[in-house]
């Protein structure tokens, strides 16, 4: 009985958690930072501010999750490349990777960032840690499983995924903060990922 009663409620809190993401995504985006507050989030959701406060206590935490969510791909939904093909997973993951960036509120929530963060120094403070987000942890373990099998040779996979995911980034996102009508082709966006793969290649993998 004591396990169902805690499935329950572990149902009513990922619930409860979903609307007030969804319900602070978009006063976010509406109303900017400063003027969202847990109160209004809390209305909008239709949940109390003590639902709200137990799982995001401040502001910030709960901006963060937002963007973080904005990010997020169910596992289910993220197929991981099997080893032994170095070149071959490092495309499949960094089109996963640009599909993420490619997102209209990804955008709009980082743009969010950069222009809110200098006002409030609780959000300059915060480590947003982007590592959680399953593309980028499938990388990660990816690149372990490259080493394992023999045809990688990554002794520092950070640097590694910074490398890779920094080139797709450079032409994929970033320019879109600066020109909002920027856009790839699904053709361009495979060749900046396949390209970004064959350098990767060209510095990791065993020969």
């Amino acid at each position: 009985m004591s396990r169902e009663l805690s499935a329950y409620h572990r149902s009513v809190s990922t619930t409860n958690r979903a609307a007030i993401l969804a319900a602070a995504t978009d006063l976010f985006l509406e109303l900017g930072y400063d003027r969202t507050s847990l109160a209004r989030v809390a209305a909008t959701a239709e949940v109390s501010k003590a639902t709200l406060f137990k799982q995001f206590p401040t502001k910030a935490e709960l901006f963060e999750a937002t963007v973080l969510a904005a990010g997020d791909t169910p596992d289910r939904e993220l197929e991981e490349p099997p080893s032994g093909d170095f070149r071959a997973g490092l495309v499949a993951l960094g089109l996963a990777y640009a599909e993420l960036l490619t997102r209209p509120r990804m955008a709009d929530l980082i743009r969010a960032v950069i222009a809110e963060s200098p006002k409030f120094p609780e959000l300059r403070e915060r480590t947003f840690d982007f590592g959680t987000l399953p593309v980028l942890a499938a990388l990660m373990r990816y690149f372990g499983a490259e080493n394992a099998a023999g045809t990688a040779d990554i002794a520092d996979p950070d640097v590694a995924a910074a490398q890779f995911l920094g080139m797709i980034a450079t032409v994929v996102f970033w320019p879109r903060l600066v020109h909002g009508n920027w856009s790839l082709s699904e053709a361009e966006t495979f060749r900046v990922v396949d390209e970004a793969a064959l350098t990767m290649v060209a510095r990791y993998a065993k020969r």
